[in-house]
């Protein structure tokens, strides 16, 4: 990736590399985070979970072309029930905790969570009614960024600093007309052992919009141990990462949403949004110890 001379890098053994606001390179690799799964599923298994996976995807597609029209309530209880089959395809439960009710009745509110898998954003969509922030790549993606267009999701450029306002004015106008929003503010994915820096311009558009800030702590298990398989780091691809999910018996997502946070009415500028970033990283960080 080419950086223009605008962005700030910084490098060093473990330690992550910032390109700019929106994006972070995490260290993490296949070889050195992702063991051997606890307890493996058999091909045959594999395969079932592939086709069903890929059946769910293909049926999601004419099924959100019919309801384009419908109330967004009812659409956002479709998505919400197709990703969890789409989840369930594949095996992995998810189980949510926390304030869940508050957070699904509060008028706006802004999610974010730590960035581990590819699953995150299905996971996320499982656990409650919201809209997706995502890389405008993602928007490409053959039948993924159709359905993410179809769910509600908001792109955004990541690569280009000039489009960074007007991201915001985007996130917040969502939260202005009371919708979730769910965005990973860590910038990448990494194998879930730490919390890297959240970047603080999606907090922005919190305080803009006045709306409550939830930190959510998203974790994956096999049975009862913390597990990375599901993640999605350095040199994997989207395929890899796939199947080696659908290799995994017995893999659970859990999601844990805190007590949403109010922004100070007197630090609605840099400070103000920093201040909030850095208390939903604490939230999270202490989540996961």
């Amino acid at each position: 990736m080419r950086a223009s001379a605008t962005w700030r890098h910084f490098a060093g053994v473990g330690r992550r590399v910032e390109i700019n606001p929106w994006l972070v390179r995490a260290p993490c690799s296949v070889r050195a985070c992702l063991p051997e799964e606890a307890v493996a599923a058999g091909r045959a298994r594999r395969a079932a979970r592939l086709c069903a996976a890929l059946l769910v995807l293909l049926t999601a597609v004419p099924a959100f072309l019919v309801m384009g029209a419908a109330p967004r309530p009812w659409r956002a209880r479709t998505v919400q029930a197709l990703a969890r089959l789409l989840l369930r395809a594949l095996g992995v439960r998810v189980e949510v905790a926390g304030p869940v009710e508050s957070v699904r009745a509060a008028a706006g509110v802004l999610v974010v969570a730590n960035h581990v898998s590819l699953l995150d954003p299905v996971v996320m969509l499982a656990a409650l009614p919201c809209r997706l922030l995502a890389k405008r790549e993602v928007r490409r993606w053959p039948l993924i960024g159709t359905l993410g267009a179809a769910c509600g999701a908001l792109f955004i450029d990541r690569e280009r600093l000039s489009t960074l306002p007007a991201a915001v004015g985007l996130i917040r106008d969502a939260l202005l007309a009371g919708e979730a929003v769910t965005a990973f503010p860590e910038g990448t994915t990494s194998c879930g052992r730490e919390v890297g820096t959240f970047r603080p311009a999606v907090f922005q558009a919190a305080i803009d919009a006045g709306a409550a800030v939830c930190p959510a702590v998203l974790r994956y298990y096999e049975d009862e141990s913390p597990s990375s398989r599901g993640s999605w780091v350095g040199e994997d691809s989207v395929i890899g990462s796939v199947v080696r999910v659908a290799g995994t018996r017995r893999l659970r997502a859990e999601v844990r949403l805190t007590a949403p946070l109010r922004p100070a009415a007197p630090d609605r500028g840099q400070r103000g949004r920093a201040a909030l970033a850095r208390a939903a990283e604490e939230r999270v960080r202490t989540g996961l110890d």
